[in-house]
């Protein structure tokens, strides 16, 4: 079976790979949940926030963007405590930021599905890359998208990072041609 090169053979990465990177998103909870885990891996290996995602979950009340926009610096320097999860203040005080940020998306279109979708026209883009090395690590849509939210008071969330979180949500699908997954999640 022929899968994307990046999830090598580590049983963790492969599960992700083949059941959740590139699946369309639509739960709100899912898409808060790849955007803190995507902030607090700027600089890491997403292997290494994988690991620690269910930490996160626990740690982040299962990523309920309502509960975390209310979190004050008790909780901060619990985080902070934390071993299960990355102790960077900056992106645990982003996480809390853009929790605020996340909301007000909520309100102003309905849902953050709605908002992020919107980019697309409700349409995920399909690219058709034969090797690894035509995968880009941001696009116009992923800057478009990352100025957006900078506007709006997010951080931790520069163009990389916005084209991790299209590509894991499926808005980008960029399962290469010969892997499995290609054609399972258009």
């Amino acid at each position: 079976m022929n899968r994307c090169p990046w999830c090598g053979t580590d049983e963790l990465y492969v599960k992700y790979h083949d059941e959740e990177w590139g699946v369309p998103v639509h739960e709100e909870q899912k898409h808060f949940e790849f955007l803190v885990l995507e902030s607090a891996q700027a600089g890491l290996n997403w292997l290494t926030i994988l690991r620690k995602r269910e930490n996160y979950r626990e740690a982040y009340d299962n990523f309920d963007a309502v509960k975390i926009s209310k979190y004050d610096e008790n909780k901060v320097n619990e985080l902070m405590q934390n071993a299960g999860i990355i102790r960077n203040r900056r992106k645990i005080e982003a996480s809390i930021n853009n929790a605020k940020g996340f909301l007000e998306i909520q309100k102003e279109f309905g849902s953050f599905d709605n908002y992020i979708w919107s980019f697309v026209d409700n349409s995920p883009v399909i690219n058709h890359w034969n090797d690894i090395s035509e995968v880009p690590a941001t696009s116009e849509l992923s800057d478009k998208v990352s100025k957006d939210l900078k506007k709006r008071g997010f951080k931790f969330l520069g163009s990389t990072i916005i084209y991790a979180h299209l590509q894991a949500t499926g808005i980008i699908n960029d399962h290469l041609t010969s892997c499995f997954r290609h054609n399972e999640v258009c």
